[in-house]
């Protein structure tokens, strides 16, 4: 039987948000709008960059594209700015049985480059982004393909979002959720989450009651 843990990466994996609000506020700023709070740009993450963008553009829906294309450009140069692993996830990930592999909405060239910027790309046997197939979280297509990529038999989606954990149940398979990502322990435990956990390191632990 192998068992493939399919990672999320912004708040789960990395901590990004610095970076991607840097982005979004130069993409405002280039469409003639105000910039917004960081915090509020967090809350908007998780369902790919053009989500991001038509959140952070609200009524001005008309300046959607000439902001996607200015927050890409942007965030393509500056995505390791200030983006670091959290605590443990470089040894915990080394020590973790494989196959690994990330599921992310960040788009796929995007999330690479990040994972190799932070030096854990080889960890990896897989990477699927939210431009590597027609749909992207909550659809499980995605865990699909990473199964079939790494020969898994089954897989443990670990994220820190709702959409996480929406793409965990529409695949059918168990969620694991990061307390200290972008959404925070109660709004996971209010949606549901049963298996919850405060530090990266905490994977290795769940990962060994996994049979």
């Amino acid at each position: 039987m192998t068992i493939v843990l399919l990672f999320d990466l912004d708040g789960t994996l990395a901590e990004t948000r610095s970076d991607i609000a840097a982005a979004a506020n130069h993409a405002l700023r280039a469409v003639g709008l105000k910039t917004l709070p960081e915090e509020t740009i967090s809350t908007y993450v998780g369902e790919g960059a053009s989500k991001l963008i038509e959140r952070c553009v609200a009524a001005r829906q008309d300046l959607h594209g000439a902001a996607l294309a200015a927050w890409t450009a942007y965030y393509g140069e500056h995505l390791l700015d200030t983006t670091r692993l959290y605590e443990g996830v470089a040894a915990t990930l080394a020590r973790l049985p494989g196959p690994l592999a990330v599921l992310s909405n960040k788009p796929e060239g995007m999330s690479r480059r990040i994972l190799e910027g932070l030096g854990i790309a080889g960890r990896f046997a897989g990477v699927v982004g939210g431009d590597s197939l027609p749909v992207k979280k909550p659809d499980p297509a995605g865990v699909r393909l990473l199964c079939g990529r790494v020969g898994a038999d089954r897989a443990v989606l670990v994220g820190d979002s709702l959409v996480d954990l929406a793409t965990a149940r529409a695949a059918g398979v168990p969620f694991w959720g990061a307390t200290y990502g972008f959404l925070g322990r109660a709004a996971l435990a209010e949606a549901g989450a049963e298996v919850l956990f405060e530090r990266f390191d905490e994977v290795e632990r769940l990962r060994a009651g996994v049979r």
